[in-house]
């Protein structure tokens, strides 16, 4: 593992962010990754009408922070929000859900909504979500400005969940990761890659990697935020389950995967970044989950801040350098 407090090389592909939310390791921890000391940075209640507030996405947006919050309301009804936030740990969300313009009114009639991402592609933010239509598929939408929202045909044909988009063309083609499943709550799942030459027709679906047996990622994994481009390859953070013998056990590792064929699994954590160990992640609506959605970097330090829903309650904050996290990915690689 690296020792040094900020990289020394610009692993990392991509702009300055000299603004990001950061706290240092705490003193005599050795982990790579690390809680913010004041999780949650987003509570269940911060709206009138929320439930919970978890799972959810946040980017750079006018000097800022933007982002798309899934929030369950008192009705548990699932839909998705706006939030702003001056430095990405203090956030308003609007009460209101996002109000999607559709051409369509098939695609568009709501079902649910929630687990979101977004990804900056070329000239505007794109939003893919769990999307309800005669079950759970991949929902697309955009903005440019985080106040007006057009939503796209759905990506693939139920049954598939955390669909997740590169922020750049692979080869000419936008990609995705997605991970195929069933109506209810899956015991199974598989990350695969697709890609499209216009986001509405999708192909080219080639399989990444599975769980694995006897391991934190034994039941399914999924993908999380969005693809880290680096010097070395994609940097994917993504969530894993096991099945205990009291319920499902979600946490998160990392795999670093081949800049052209982002399909091909070079390295990847035999254990876990993370997992529910704080009281926030083991209590609440559904106990014992961490579940990474948005990753924040700065090019200039190789600091990532990563936002992660807990015990799909509250939104948490971790942190970690690009550089340590691939020596700890190399040295603890089970492909």
């Amino acid at each position: 593992m690296a020792t040094s407090s900020i990289s020394t090389q610009r692993t990392l592909l991509g702009p300055a962010l000299p603004n990001i939310p950061w706290q240092g390791r705490p003193a005599g921890l050795s982990d790579v990754v690390w809680r913010y000391d004041a999780n949650p940075v987003i509570p269940r209640d911060a709206t009138t009408t929320s439930n919970s507030i978890f799972n959810s996405a946040v980017v750079p947006f006018e000097g800022a922070f933007a982002g798309v919050f899934r929030c369950d309301d008192r009705r548990r009804i699932m839909d998705l929000h706006t939030g702003r936030s001056a430095d990405g740990i203090h956030w308003t969300i609007d009460p209101q859900p996002i109000p999607f313009a559709c051409d369509d009114p098939e695609i568009g009639a709501f079902q649910h909504r929630y687990d979101p991402r977004v990804c900056w592609i070329e000239d505007r933010y794109y939003v893919s979500w769990c999307n309800g239509y005669h079950g759970p598929t991949i929902g697309l939408g955009y903005t440019v400005d985080f106040k007006s929202f057009v939503q796209m045909e759905n990506a693939f044909l139920p049954h598939n969940r955390n669909g997740v988009l590169f922020p750049r063309r692979i080869n000419g083609k936008y990609a995705m990761y997605s991970r195929p499943s069933d109506t209810g709550h899956t015991p199974f799942g598989d990350i695969f890659y697709s890609e499209s030459p216009d986001l509405v027709h999708w192909g080219k679906h080639r399989f990444v990697m599975g769980p694995k047996s006897w391991t934190w990622q034994s039941t399914k994994i999924g993908a999380g935020p969005t693809p880290i481009e680096t010097t070395e390859g994609w940097l994917l953070f993504y969530h894993g389950v096991l099945t205990s013998c009291n319920g499902f056990v979600y946490s998160f590792g990392a795999a670093l995967l081949d800049l052209d064929q982002p399909w091909k699994v070079i390295h990847r954590t035999a254990p876990y970044l993370m997992s529910p160990q704080r009281l926030y992640e083991c209590v609440g609506d559904v106990p014992n989950v961490v579940f990474p959605c948005a990753a924040l970097t700065d090019a200039d330090t190789g600091r990532i801040a990563i936002y992660y829903g807990a015990a799909d309650t509250v939104t948490g904050l971790a942190f970690g350098y690009v550089d340590e996290i691939l020596d700890f990915l190399k040295s603890n690689s089970d492909v």
